[in-house]
């Protein structure tokens, strides 16, 4: 009787100590599994993993060359989502999508990365007065991207805070030493001629950071042809200041942008990226790229350096 009643106390302790082994094992693999952030575009997401490292699964729900202003989450989106620890979104009116879309998620934390930043007024059209939503462009206002980025990541997971800063510090530093000698030669432009000339009003914050003035056939988020008096008006000012090239972004039509190069005698100076990354083998596969690749092209088509 004393042998048998030991065996049962015996076997009810060793289950116990299963079970607890089991509950062990399962809380380290909780703690283990990285965070799952959602964004709401390429760059965003690309910015997100240089913070995260090792520490977090980064997904975009836009797809490389989508355009972001006025995207249609699909399905498959919304799926991809479902799982998500944090979801980080530009803000300033871009993401007009982007209310609905968290309706369906439902409570998952969000995070505006613009938070923080000076916004500037776009100039004209019927979005005039309200803000440029395209802040992530100005070297400057990455900084605070970067920032915000770290603090959103250390908050949903504090264990891994000091590497987010870290991480964070890092890769600002990295964008600076990348950019200072670039907008060195930017300088070098002369001031009458230091004009940025592009298709859409997308590129305020880095004309801005380069000291240079601004001037486009449409202030944002065209979904046509410019229209001839648009047109017109930029051949007009691009003779006035004898500007020596223009550009226009990669997701529309370059087809205005030629014209005016044709009819000013201004080199057309390709494309400049703004809404989204490039494919991992193409032209820009992260922001450093994007930014790099964008005040070069402008430096070396408009004689600076």
């Amino acid at each position: 009787m004393g042998i048998t009643l030991w065996k049962w106390w015996a076997g009810l302790i060793a289950r116990g100590l299963i079970a607890l082994l089991a509950v062990v094992l399962c809380f380290e693999a909780s703690a283990q599994k990285p965070l799952k952030v959602v964004t709401s575009f390429t760059i965003l997401a690309d910015m997100t993993r240089q913070v995260a490292g090792d520490y977090a699964e980064v997904v975009s729900i836009t797809r490389v060359g989508a355009e972001i202003h006025g995207y249609q989450p699909t399905p498959q989106d919304l799926v991809a989502a479902l799982d998500a620890d944090l979801l980080l979104f530009n803000g300033l009116n871009l993401e007009q999508w982007l209310g609905q879309f968290l309706a369906q998620l439902g409570d998952i934390p969000s995070v505006r990365l613009s938070d923080g930043i000076t916004p500037l007024p776009i100039r004209s059209g019927r979005y005039q007065g309200k803000a440029n939503p395209h802040a992530w462009m100005g070297v400057e206002n990455a900084a605070i991207y970067i920032d915000n980025i770290a603090r959103a990541l250390s908050d949903a997971d504090p264990a891994h805070a000091p590497q987010y800063r870290a991480n964070a510090e890092a890769y600002k530093a990295r964008i600076r030493q990348h950019i200072t000698p670039l907008k060195a030669r930017i300088a070098e432009i002369p001031p009458d001629s230091r004009w940025l000339v592009s298709c859409e009003g997308a590129f305020s914050y880095l004309a801005a950071d380069l000291g240079m003035r601004e001037l486009y056939l449409w202030p944002i988020n065209a979904h046509q042809q410019a229209t001839p008096r648009q047109v017109r008006a930029v051949i007009d000012a691009v003779r006035a200041h004898q500007i020596p090239a223009v550009f226009c972004e990669s997701t529309v039509n370059p087809a205005p942008a030629m014209q005016v190069a044709r009819e000013t005698g201004a080199r057309y100076g390709g494309v400049l990226y703004v809404d989204s990354l490039s494919e991992a083998d193409g032209p820009v596969p992260n922001y450093l790229e994007l930014i790099r690749v964008n005040v070069a092209r402008i430096a070396d088509m408009m004689g600076g350096g």
